[in-house]
């Protein structure tokens, strides 16, 4: 079942922020898309929620130097 979520990212800056976090998301099995946006602090995943779930997103992003801020 495919899901999408967007998530507040703290930190990143600049182009290469956005890679940084799109690479280290679109490694993860069951991510099926990936959309980081700098200027918006967000980033949009389309992901297999049989594959991956959030936290997994969640922590991907963290481990790539960044803050996931929760509501």
């Amino acid at each position: 079942m495919t899901e999408s979520v967007s998530l507040n990212v703290i930190g990143m800056k600049c182009g290469g922020c956005e890679t940084n976090v799109t690479t280290k998301l679109q490694a993860i099995d069951g991510v099926l898309s990936v959309k980081a946006s700098s200027k918006d602090k967000e980033v949009k995943v389309d992901f297999d929620a049989e594959k991956t779930s959030l936290d997994v997103i969640t922590d991907a992003i963290i481990d790539a130097g960044f803050t996931v801020e929760t509501a």
